[in-house]
């Protein structure tokens, strides 16, 4: 009779054990399969059951899977009534045949469980053969040559010593200063040769920079032009410095919402940005009536073509380090009246639309700005105002810093006075104190009037 045994397990639930059944012909086996019970202890000629357990336990300590079988053999009389008899038993009347369960462990190992093993009667001298035959030695595996360490990059490295600094200036954060400072070298450089050349000098003296005015233009300052250059620049610097954290902030330190909407959450960055520009644009619409009705418009719109000359001739006599001749109580130069004209008319009014199209103000059907034009406007506007307050700043102090501020700030024609000079530091305090005192401590209260403010 043929004994299966079967190897692995099956590829499917309820499906052939895989490797497929194996079979050993076993002579004086009485047929007939049924399930499994312990053995008991039997003499030797009787017939008894052996057990032979198919696959692996589905979890440790458990039974194999699928169910033990068992198959009834004779036991000679020289076989060991015990049942827990060593794993091979062969004498001269009878083969201990080993049926293997499971699989092994690891390749070229023993199966696992381990083999267990059942008696038969002789008169099969080829099963003899193949139980008494060792079992072949595992073929050595060679072991896999070890993978070379990553070499880690150089910022990597250091990480892992600790040695980087996040905040360490990097290569390209060099890069424009030396850049911007080498191409102000060669434009002075240029710019004093030109003004050397007959051609440059014939220039100058046909265009010497001037503002071309009416005849009715106004002279000096009003009070109210000091009082709205002091609130530009203090809201100025408090809208850069709150749009730039929105630009990089990842977190917020908190959250504000109307109270009328508690869903509508903006952070709290976000809406003292808001608030501030609406400042801002109050303070401008003020300024545009004032400067209208007051009839100072005429010193910041060009009103002749003679002004694009004449801002060029100013542009080289700066480059040059050779001050263009300017009475700013009297008049702008050239040069100074197409910047404001820039600044008032063409940078302001595309600062407040962009910043609409970002605000959730702005109407959600009118989808005809597209949000990334509109950040892109937002920021080039930005950096636009910063570089005209370095250069604006860096003008006042270099082309006698008294008289300016005298006209700017304490509205009179005082070149060597310092009413100006106090008038601005006090400005410049209270422009510093406002800067740190943008933050969610302070803020957080006033905006909770306005709305709520949570964490959240």
């Amino acid at each position: 009779m043929q004994v299966p045994v079967r190897r692995g397990l099956p590829r499917t639930p309820g499906g052939e054990p895989w490797p497929p059944v194996s079979t050993v012909d076993v002579p004086g086996l009485v047929p007939g399969l049924r399930p499994a019970t312990t053995p008991a202890p039997a003499e030797p000629g009787e017939l008894t059951e052996v057990p032979v357990r198919r696959g692996l336990p589905r979890s440790p300590g458990g039974e194999p899977w699928p169910p033990v079988n068992s198959v009834r053999v004779t036991l000679p009389a020289r076989a060991q009534a015990d049942n827990a008899a060593p794993a091979k038993v062969a004498d001269a009347e009878g083969t201990a045949v080993p049926l293997r369960r499971g699989l092994p462990r690891s390749p070229g190992g023993e199966p696992w469980p381990p083999v267990e093993t059942a008696t038969v009667a002789p008169g099969a001298p080829e099963l003899r053969e193949r139980a008494e035959a060792p079992a072949p030695e595992p073929t050595p595996q060679p072991e896999p040559e070890p993978r070379p360490a990553p070499v880690p990059a150089p910022k990597a490295a250091a990480a892992a010593e600790g040695s980087v600094d996040k905040h360490a200036p990097t290569r390209r954060t060099w890069l424009w200063p030396a850049a911007a400072v080498a191409v102000l070298a060669v434009g002075v450089l240029l710019s004093r040769w030109f003004l050397g050349t007959p051609t440059g000098a014939d220039f100058v003296e046909r265009y010497d920079g001037t503002q071309p005015l009416p005849a009715d233009a106004p002279t000096g300052f009003p009070a109210w032009l000091g009082w709205a250059h002091f609130f530009n620049m203090f809201l100025m610097a408090l809208i850069v410095k709150t749009g730039w954290q929105v630009r990089k902030e990842t977190k917020a330190p908190a959250y504000w919402a109307p109270k009328s909407a508690p869903r509508a959450k903006i952070s709290l960055t976000q809406w003292t940005h808001l608030v501030l520009d609406a400042a801002w644009i109050a303070l401008g619409a003020v300024f545009y009536v004032l400067l209208f009705t007051t009839g100072q418009w005429v010193r910041i719109v060009p009103t002749s073509w003679e002004t694009v000359p004449n801002a060029v001739s100013a542009g080289l006599q700066y480059l040059s380090l050779d001050w263009p001749e300017e009475d700013p109580w009297l008049h702008y130069n050239a040069l100074q009246e197409l910047s404001y004209f820039a600044v008032v008319f063409i940078a302001a009014p595309l600062a407040i639309l962009s910043g609409w199209r970002m605000s959730p103000l702005w109407p959600k059907g009118w989808t005809g700005v597209p949000m990334k034009a509109a950040r892109r406007v937002h920021f080039s506007v930005m950096v636009f105002f910063v570089l005209f307050l370095v250069v604006h700043i860096t003008l006042v102090l270099l082309t006698g810093v008294r008289g300016n501020l005298n006209a700017m700030f304490a509205m009179r024609q005082d070149p060597a006075g310092w009413t100006g000079v106090i008038i601005f530091l006090g400005a410049a305090l209270a422009t510093v104190a406002g800067w740190f005192a943008v933050r969610p401590l302070v803020v957080a209260p006033v905006a909770g009037k306005f709305g709520s403010v949570s964490q959240r």
